[in-house]
C-alpha cells in the first residue's frame, strides 16, 4: 500500500511533468512553423492539450517505471512531425527546431524560480494569509521545486547529443549531404533503442550514468534556483 505522502508525490510529478513535455513539443512545432514549416500545425500538433501529445510509454509508462526506481523522472511526449525541406537553410533549420524544446523548458524553470524567489522575499519581509496555508505550503514546496527540477530533468536529457534526442540536432550543422541523409534514417531507429539502454543498463548492471548526469546537471542547477534548497 503507497503512503499518503507517496501519492502526493505522484500527483505532483504528473501536475509538473505534462505541462513541461507538452510545451516541449509545441516549441519544437512553433519554431517549425515560424521557419516555413506547415506540418506541425496541419496535424494539430501546436494545441496545448495534453491528449494530442501523449506517448504511452514515454510519457506514461517511462516515468512511471522511473519513480518506482527512485530514479531522475523524465521521458518524452509523441514527438512532432516537422519536413526540414521547408527551411531555407535545413542545417539551421534543424538546430533551431531541435533546440527550441529544451529552452522551453529552461524558460519554464525559471518562471518557477522566480515565483520561488518572489513568494521567498514575502516570507522574509513577514508576509501572512495565504503564505501559511497548507495548501500553499503544498504548492510552495512541493509543486514548485518539481515543477523546476523535472524541466530542468527534460532539458538536460533531450541536450544529449545522441539521436533522436534534441542534442543531436546540432549535429546536421556538420555533415555533408549524403551524411544528413544517413543521419535521418538513423533517426527512425534509434528512439527504441537509446530508450531500451537508458531503461535497461541501471536494472541490469546497477549503474546509471544518464542519472548522475541528471543529478550532476539538473539537480545543482535547481539547488541555486530554488531559495530554500540553497
Amino acid at each position: 500500500m503507497f503512503s499518503s505522502s507517496y501519492l502526493i508525490y505522484v500527483v505532483i510529478s504528473v501536475l509538473c511533468f505534462v505541462p513541461a513535455i507538452v510545451l516541449h513539443e509545441v516549441a519544437h512545432g512553433f519554431a517549425a512553423a515560424r521557419l516555413g514549416d506547415p506540418t506541425a500545425k496541419s496535424r494539430g500538433r501546436l494545441s496545448l492539450n495534453p491528449l494530442k501529445h501523449v506517448d504511452p510509454f514515454g510519457t506514461v509508462i517511462l516515468p512511471l517505471l522511473l519513480m518506482m526506481m527512485g530514479g531522475p523522472v523524465f521521458g518524452y511526449a509523441k514527438p512532432v512531425p516537422y519536413n526540414p525541406m521547408y527551411f531555407k537553410n535545413v542545417r539551421r533549420g534543424e538546430a533551431i527546431v531541435g533546440l527550441a524544446g529544451p529552452a522551453a523548458n529552461l524558460l519554464m524553470a525559471l518562471v518557477g524560480a522566480a515565483v520561488a524567489w518572489a513568494f521567498y522575499a514575502m516570507f522574509a519581509a513577514g508576509g501572512v494569509g495565504i503564505l501559511g496555508s497548507e495548501i500553499f505550503q503544498c504548492f510552495y514546496f512541493g509543486f514548485i521545486p518539481q515543477f523546476i527540477l523535472i524541466n530542468l530533468y527534460l532539458m538536460f536529457f533531450n541536450l544529449i547529443p545522441i539521436p533522436p534526442l534534441d542534442g543531436s540536432s546540432v549535429i546536421a550543422l556538420f555533415l555533408n549531404d549524403r551524411m544528413l541523409r544517413k543521419y535521418y534514417q538513423i533517426q527512425q531507429y534509434a528512439l527504441p533503442v537509446f530508450m531500451a539502454v537508458v531503461v535497461l543498463v541501471p536494472y541490469i548492471f546497477h549503474f546509471n550514468p544518464i542519472g548522475i548526469y541528471l543529478n550532476a546537471t539538473a539537480g545543482n542547477l535547481a539547488s541555486l534556483l530554488v531559495p530554500f534548497m540553497l
